[in-house]
């Protein structure tokens, strides 16, 4: 019998969904049945559950149901729980990021860890490349653990955590009085449509789009 696995997305963050492609879903065919959810009342009776880029706490009636969820978190834990850690690793002038995939607990991101992988930055990317690189991580580690299933092991998390906030809208805002070196990395993780960089000037709201020139 094939292990049964769910991909949990979250329909209010379904940015992931746009880079299915990268995963190969072939390649498991043979052993794994695959499906794909947008809403977690209706997984049950998984072996295993990826839940990805959701933005919601799952309670324990959903993990009681399944028989592994797990979450690939962009952060080394216990550091940058919570919300946009790779946008605040991007603002900390970072050159890395970590992808964790980690045991799904009722408290939030604080379940054992499978593996932890580095991945770097140039500095230039824009929050699409970012989107991009991100997706390929998650990914290729989700693919790491169903290669090893169920020769599996998971550690604890060690070490002193933080949690991000959630961004908003207003944490986009641009100081016209800084040069726009200064603000790159803000430029840099603004959403040219959900959340656009601006700034304020004699009372009127001016947006600023940013794009990168890849004619070259």
């Amino acid at each position: 019998m094939k292990t049964k696995v769910a991909f949990l997305f979250d329909k209010t963050n379904l940015w992931i969904e746009d880079y299915l492609n990268l995963f190969n879903f072939k390649k498991y065919k043979k052993e794994y049945f695959i499906q794909l959810f947008k809403e977690a009342k209706k997984i049950k009776n998984f072996d295993i559950v990826f839940v990805i880029s959701y933005t919601k706490i799952l309670d324990d009636n959903f993990l009681k149901k399944n028989k592994l969820s797990l979450i690939p978190h962009p952060s080394k834990l216990p550091k940058d729980k919570g919300f946009a850690p790779i946008h605040n690793a991007v603002l900390k002038n970072k050159k890395f990021f970590f992808i964790s995939l980690i045991r799904a607990e009722k408290e939030v991101d604080a379940g054992d860890i499978f593996i932890q992988q580095k991945y770097k930055l140039k500095g230039t990317e824009l929050m699409d490349d970012l989107r991009a690189i991100q997706a390929k991580a998650v990914f290729k580690i989700m693919s790491k653990f169903l290669d090893k299933y169920p020769k599996i092991k998971f550690r604890k998390q060690v070490g002193k955590s933080n949690f991000n906030k959630k961004r908003k809208p207003e944490d986009s805002k641009l100081n016209i009085k800084k040069s726009i070196l200064s603000q790159f990395n803000l430029l840099r993780v603004c959403d040219n449509q959900r959340y656009p960089a601006f700034f304020i000037h004699k009372g009127n709201k001016y947006y600023l789009k940013i794009e990168k020139d890849n004619s070259k």
